[in-house]
């Protein structure tokens, strides 16, 4: 399995933080029509937690971390409905593990994307360059989200 690096996090966040809206919006579609089953997943949480934040941030995660597999060279099949029917009862286990035990070599090998995994885990524990901060529900909502992504991404790497 190729891991995403830090190299390819970093030069998908300058490719998305700095796009012009009709290029962000467009690359959001190219993402959004590669992965519709993940899409509307992730999206389906916004709705389960009713946190109209988390909804706005998910589009926002879903292109970095598309666009981080991209830069690395790592491409993903379609994600399917069963793949996410198959993965839901081993994801919330592990994060039951994670969480009672706070070991990130748990969460850091059921995703097999420990530099993503990193990555999200400060992300989303940082103060922003304006100052601002998730409140802690949302943050958490957001790690497990991206979790989940990570995770079902990294599952379907075409070889």
């Amino acid at each position: 399995m190729k891991h995403v690096t830090l190299t390819s996090i970093e030069k998908a966040i300058e490719k998305v933080d700095h796009l012009e809206d009709d290029a962000l919006d467009k690359l959001s579609e190219t993402y959004s029509l590669a992965q519709t089953n993940l899409l509307a997943y992730l999206m389906s949480a916004a709705i389960e937690y009713d946190n109209e934040q988390l909804e706005g941030l998910i589009p926002y995660y879903f292109c970095l971390i598309s666009e981080a597999f991209e830069q690395e060279g790592v491409k993903v099949n379609p994600i399917t409905e069963e793949s996410i029917d198959e993965f839901e009862q081993p994801f919330f286990e592990m994060l039951d593990a994670y969480f009672d035990n706070e070991d990130t070599e748990i969460l850091e090998s059921f995703c097999d994307q420990p530099t993503l995994t990193q990555f999200m885990s400060m992300e989303i524990s940082t103060v922003d360059e304006d100052g601002s901060s998730l409140d802690d529900e949302t943050a958490t909502q957001v790690f497990i989200v991206t979790m989940a992504m990570i995770a079902l991404m990294s599952r379907n790497v075409k070889s």
